[in-house]
């Protein structure tokens, strides 16, 4: 396709795979995954979740994504059965699982099949989720209509080679909102001098695991600014609480600035999921002239609910400080998700602007 072949590129010697990241936040990066590291991930993986030949593993993500890719490759090497869907619909997902043993996907995915009928999966041992937050709300709606399936909610980043943490079903009740402790190899720091970072005891979740990226693709300075003394700079803000688990508290580049004060959209995201007529919460920062970037908050309603957004933002009042109530509440169908099948924040400032 071109008249001279590319360049030498010292760093793909040795690299299985260049996984392009969403950009969601920026430009999508080219992150370079080496064999002999990303094996030894699968190896961590498998010690974890122990797959076996007789499990039937059924898997809704894409393959452009790295939780897709690990699943699908740590599935044929322990023997696995891999039911690949093709474009997820809770219909197309749901003729899946009538033998399924094992599912991977996102939370947006389990929630959209939960609001669309009822779910038969009797053989359903483990439900593998991650790519954003799990929630109170969908835990408890998991526990109730899948009651055999033990959830692991894996939280990871494409350049650490993925599932950083884990919170394991043993932990499901004691660890709920948390990302779970380290998975094996993994050691993590949190920067107390992130600046700009709302909370007692929060700063940047910063990460050191033997099975991350080689670097990315074409730019040594980019991944020269990812690292800090060894420790990969994931952007996420996090905390440790006093039981030992860490939470994310949200993205140092989405903390919304409201007058001046910082607010972490997963703390408003955890408040009104705790609503009883609330299934899906999505917020984000919208511009505003007067107060610098105002609160806006898409939500999706349980079937049969009803809460109109003023009866939403009046509830939330109760519930947090002045500053933190929603400025705006906008009830809609489904939330906004990117390629992947995440919720996609950029969406809601979106859908915020449109209906100005």
């Amino acid at each position: 396709m071109a008249d001279a072949p590319p360049p030498e590129r010292p760093l793909l010697r040795g690299a299985a795979l260049v996984v392009f990241t969403s950009g969601s936040t920026g430009r999508p990066k080219g992150v370079v995954l080496g064999h002999d590291r990303f094996a030894a991930k699968l190896d961590a993986l498998q010690e974890l979740l122990r797959l076996s030949p007789s499990d039937t593993v059924v898997l809704p993500l894409q393959l452009i994504f790295i939780f897709g890719l690990w699943v699908a490759l740590l599935s044929l090497r322990a023997g696995a059965r891999l039911a690949l869907v093709g474009k997820f619909s809770p219909a197309t997902l749901r003729a899946r699982l009538g033998d399924a043993t094992v599912l991977a996907t996102v939370p947006s995915m389990l929630r959209t099949l939960f609001t669309d009928g009822e779910t038969q999966a009797s053989a359903l041992r483990a439900i593998l989720t991650g790519g954003e937050g799990l929630g109170a709300q969908l835990s408890g709606e998991i526990a109730r209509r899948l009651p055999g399936a033990g959830v692991f909610d894996l939280y990871g980043l494409t350049e650490t080679g993925s599932c950083d943490f884990c919170l394991q079903p043993g932990d499901g009740t004691a660890g709920r909102g948390s990302i779970g402790r380290t998975t094996p190899g993994v050691h993590y720091r949190i920067a107390a001098d992130t600046a700009g970072v709302p909370g007692a005891g929060a700063g940047e979740l910063l990460v050191r695991s033997p099975f991350g990226m080689l670097g990315y693709l074409d730019n040594p300075e980019l991944t020269a600014e990812a690292l800090r003394d060894g420790y990969f700079r994931t952007g996420d803000v996090a905390r440790q609480r006093p039981d030992g688990f860490v939470e994310i508290v949200g993205r140092i580049k989405e903390i919304i600035s409201r007058g001046g004060n910082k607010i972490a959209p997963a703390e408003i995201e955890m408040m009104l999921s705790a609503h009883p007529a609330v299934a899906q919460v999505l917020c984000a920062g919208v511009p505003d002239p007067r107060l610098g970037e105002a609160l806006h908050v898409a939500v999706v309603l349980k079937p049969g609910c009803s809460a109109s957004p003023d009866e939403l933002r009046n509830w939330c009042k109760g519930q947090t400080e002045r500053f933190k109530v929603p400025d705006a509440i906008h009830v809609v169908d489904a939330l906004p998700t990117g390629p992947t099948g995440k919720a996609l924040r950029a969406g809601v400032r979106d859908l915020a602007q449109a209906r100005m």
